[in-house]
């Protein structure tokens, strides 16, 4: 905050004042007219346009929470503004200026839903969270629907201490409390009781993962073979249609990979009804439903490492609305991007008299045996042994 103080007779203020007290701010400049009575009331030394006891950081607050969602933590951000700025606050300020989101996270946990999602994906991250004098691993339940435009939403963020299909069955009354009527799509792990958890919410709609449903195939491989069983595996999700796939899936129960791991040929039997509507769709729909949200989880993976672990499930939930939060800001959605266009189509081909000259790469220019002229080929590095 900028102060200055100016001559009251400057300004054109009466003679009874004093200086005018000038704050800058990010809402503008404020002014407090200072009377030279000493029996004047108390309200001339208050600015207009502030509240009593309104903290003001000048725009510094939204910085402190992008730092934060960046996955900074609070020390990390009070060196940060010392170093960058010169600005000297306390950890305890730091946190109050981040707590201030979590009524918008309440607002954010119980909003109204559309009433169709095409597509909704349900999976869980562990993070750590501090409870009493132990630190604790506790699952945080994510649900992402995709709406009738192609763009992905974040549904809602729950932390439990672990992962269970009744806790997901609650999860599923909720959405549908909040709105949600159908469901055409249901992408889930392989989690026991997850299916069966969803479809009493959203009867007919489960598709298991298949990336979840390779790697618990893996498990009971060892190192030696994985990438032998992972490329034999390849043929049974990627066949155009179902019988071609259990085709693929009996040669690999008769291979010599499938009669040493016959732990995998089960895990892909036991799956197979949840499996195979998968293949009924096309190619592009394959590659929005073949996985759940590994991307998201990526990156939200990325700055719970650096946080180590929180303090409370408030605090988790808080950092994980963040992160998509300011991602969503900074990066354009579909729709933003064909607007954008629209408003401004793709240039044609420069003209031919913008084009640079290279010597050596006009047409003709080559030689017989199609290796370039001397002039224009690239000269490599000389390498010192």
């Amino acid at each position: 905050m900028r102060v200055a103080l100016r001559r009251g007779v400057s300004d054109g203020l009466c003679k009874d004042f004093g200086p005018t007290l000038r704050s800058q701010t990010s809402g503008g400049e404020h002014s407090m007219k200072i009377n030279n009575e000493r029996e004047a009331p108390q309200q001339h030394l208050l600015p207009s346009a502030d509240p009593q006891g309104q903290r003001c950081f000048g725009g510094l607050d939204d910085m402190i929470v992008s730092l934060y969602a960046g996955g900074m933590t609070v020390r990390d951000i009070q060196h940060h503004l010392e170093r960058t700025l010169g600005t000297e606050l306390s950890h305890d300020t730091i946190s109050k200026i981040t707590a201030a989101v979590l009524e918008e996270v309440k607002a954010w946990q119980s909003r109204p839903l559309d009433a169709l999602y095409p597509i909704v994906y349900f999976d869980a991250l562990v993070v750590k969270v501090r409870d009493g004098h132990q630190v604790r691993n506790k699952a945080a339940h994510l649900a992402v629907g995709v709406d009738t435009d192609g763009v992905k939403h974040v549904l809602g963020i729950w932390v439990q201490a672990s992962e269970g299909a009744e806790f997901w069955a609650g999860v599923c009354a909720e959405l549908a409390n909040r709105g949600v009527r159908d469901v055409l799509i249901a992408c889930c792990d392989g989690l026991t009781g997850l299916p069966e958890a969803i479809e009493a919410t959203f009867p007919h709609t489960v598709q298991t993962c298949v990336v979840h449903l390779v790697r618990a195939s893996m498990r009971f491989v060892s190192y030696q073979d994985r990438k032998k069983i992972a490329a034999a595996l390849r043929p049974i999700y990627t066949a155009p249609t179902a019988d071609a796939a259990e085709t693929a899936l009996l040669e690999f129960a008769d291979s010599e990979l499938g009669t040493k791991h016959k732990a995998v040929v089960t895990t892909w039997q036991s799956a197979w009804e949840r499996f195979t509507p998968f293949l009924a769709f096309a190619p592009e729909i394959r590659k929005i439903i073949y996985t759940t949200i590994e991307s998201l989880n990526y990156q939200l993976r990325k700055i719970i490492k650096n946080r180590g672990h929180f303090p409370s499930d408030e605090a988790a939930i808080k950092l994980l609305w963040l992160d998509p939060r300011h991602r969503g800001q900074a990066r354009p959605s579909p729709r933003q991007r064909s607007r954008q266009s629209e408003r401004h189509p793709a240039q044609g081909p420069a003209p031919a008299g913008r084009r640079r000259h290279r010597p050596g790469l006009a047409a003709g220019a080559g030689r017989a045996d199609g290796r370039l002229p001397r002039a224009a080929r690239r000269r490599r590095p000389v390498r010192h042994q």
